[in-house]
């Protein structure tokens, strides 16, 4: 299975910032058989974006699209307008989540509606800071992960993957208290043992999981390390090429290793 690096923007660069930075990464970032580079810039920048990178290289990513296909919804992306240019789509990420209220239904529409276009979604599960303390952890983790792929059929579970960010570890959420490798080894084992139960072990063994909270190259080996996590999706350090870089590198030694 591939390690999966994928690199959120956010509401970060211009679209001139963005191209600069791409043409940055892509002189630094060789082609790799077993890790998949993957940059979320801002769907403004997309379009541009897609023309100049090199998807050997590097893959990009739609940080959010809308469900349905077309329609009168101002301001709206459709996973029909992206098809052709992004490989994969966030959905459910926890800033949709809390900040825009995306409910369970949201994003389980959002993960079929990537499918239908070829897009893979990466659905994105994590409890906060509140739920944590009130040891909610695991039946908000559940609702999460089966609310988001029950519109999914068992031959396209293949085609999702999943990262666990939990909202209390992610920065700019309150104290962000940095995740211990142990709480994203008991998480990733809850998502697996979940998808074992609810479908079958061996699409609980073959779907990737991914880390995101917090990640830089001080952390992103001890999270490669912990057994089931496939790759890192990483917010303000996929900002900094030299931080990004070097966790690019860091998947590679730990592959090796």
């Amino acid at each position: 299975m591939k390690t999966y690096i994928i690199g959120n923007w956010k509401m970060n660069f211009s679209t001139g910032e963005s191209s600069l930075y791409l043409h940055k990464l892509l002189n630094k970032v060789p082609s790799y058989r077993d890790i998949e580079v993957v940059v979320a810039p801002s769907t403004l920048s997309l379009q541009s974006l897609s023309l100049q990178t090199e998807r050997r290289k590097i893959k990009l990513a739609a940080q959010n699209a809308y469900a349905a296909d077309y329609g009168a919804f101002t301001g709206e992306t459709a996973m029909a307008s992206l098809r052709g240019i992004v490989n994969y789509c966030l959905v459910g990420h926890s800033e949709r989540r809390h900040i825009f209220g995306e409910s369970d239904k949201d994003v389980r529409a959002k993960v079929a509606a990537a499918l239908r276009f070829g897009i893979t979604p990466i659905l994105c599960v994590g409890e906060t800071e509140i739920e944590r303390d009130m040891k909610e952890t695991a039946s908000v983790i559940k609702d999460q992960l089966l609310g988001g792929l029950s519109d999914v059929s068992k031959e396209d579970l293949d085609k999702v993957i999943i990262a666990y960010e939990p909202v209390w570890a992610i920065s700019g959420h309150g104290k962000a208290t940095i995740a211990k490798p142990s709480d994203v080894d008991e998480v990733v084992k809850l998502i697996r043992e979940t998808l074992a139960a609810t479908y079958s072990k061996k699409i609980a063994e073959n779907i990737p999981v991914l880390y995101g909270g917090s990640v830089k190259t001080t952390n992103a080996a001890a999270y490669l390390s912990v057994p089931g996590v496939n790759g890192l999706l990483i917010g303000g350090a996929s900002l900094i090429a030299s931080e990004f870089l070097g966790i690019i590198d860091i998947a590679k030694r730990t592959i090796v290793e």
